[in-house]
């Protein structure tokens, strides 16, 4: 499909005025630490971390607390109003769980909203995690329930759809979404945006593919920008009142100014600094992009841990 320039740049303004009628000039400002790192039991086609592939990527188990606080604090000074701790694997186990709540507990002090992206999580790790300080739980779909099985066949859809609807019972703020550039159709985004809706999550991270050597997608082609645009605006108009938060891969496809492009397509929030296996870019490139569009970073009141 290659739509009409001057119908898109319509479609874009759209999705726009979609995003200002939510969120107004604020836009949301996030930051991840990575826990724990490599080994992990999924054979996701895309990711560095998976075990089924040599990447080089990072290997280590959960860090210690100090650590965590130590980046949450970057996060808190790069203007970052959510701090996400993520660990690979499908779901931590009663050490790990318990190394994870000591990483929350230390993250809290800086006063941002921490949220956990840990795998699967039942009722009760939530709680535990939730009772420690932990704000919201993030779980990636990925992609839609008929693509999925071409890109992970080590669990089932319905296992990230259960873990999805838990977090959300759980009462936590719920962040969920996928990475796009995977060989996927247009009908696989719509049916991911359209299972999002269903689930009535708070917030979508997009992310786009960058190729990772040693993986089955090594020599997938990038998305260009006018493909990725369209993604972000499509995501708004199904999801109207979500925050989406472009995370992977925004700075591959879009360098410098283009980033800006991002917000005037519908974007609502950034991942800033660095990402699990890649290195981000200096806050204050975001700051300035903000600044040059008139939109401020978001602020999020958080209670005393």
């Amino acid at each position: 499909m290659d739509p009409d320039p001057e119908r898109l740049h319509e479609f874009f303004g759209y999705a726009m005025r979609l995003r200002e009628r939510a969120f107004g000039r604020r836009i949301g400002l996030c930051a991840i630490a990575s826990a724990k790192s490599g080994c992990c039991s999924e054979d996701c086609s895309f990711c560095a971390q998976s075990m089924y592939y040599d990447t080089g990527a990072p290997e280590f188990d959960v860090v210690e607390p100090g650590a965590i606080a130590e980046q949450a604090k970057q996060a808190a000074e790069s203007g970052a109003s959510r701090f996400g701790i993520v660990a690979s694997g499908f779901s931590p186990e009663s050490k790990e769980l318990d190394a994870l709540v000591a990483a929350v507990r230390a993250a809290r002090e800086t006063g941002l909203s921490v949220d956990v992206s840990v795998g699967c999580l039942d009722a009760r790790k939530i709680r535990e995690l939730k009772t420690a300080g932990a704000t919201g739980v993030h779980h990636n779909l990925e992609t839609g329930p008929n693509f999925f099985p071409s890109i992970c066949t080590t669990h089932d859809y319905e296992d990230d759809i259960a873990a999805v609807r838990t977090a959300k019972q759980s009462g936590v703020y719920v962040c969920s979404g996928g990475i796009f550039g995977l060989g996927e159709r247009w009908e696989d985004r719509l049916e991911l945006a359209l299972t999002l809706r269903a689930l009535d999550v708070d917030s979508v991270p997009i992310n786009f593919l960058m190729p990772v050597p040693g993986t089955p997608l090594e020599n997938q082609p990038m998305l260009s920008q006018e493909e990725a645009l369209r993604i972000v605006a499509l995501f708004r108009f199904v999801l109207p009142k979500a925050h989406l938060r472009i995370a992977g891969g925004r700075h591959a496809i879009f360098p410098g100014a283009d980033r800006r492009r991002l917000y005037a397509a519908g974007a609502s929030g950034v991942m800033v600094g660095d990402y699990l296996t890649r290195a981000g870019a200096p806050a204050a490139e975001d700051a300035e992009d903000l600044t040059a569009m008139g939109l401020e970073p978001e602020k999020v009141t958080v209670e005393a841990a």
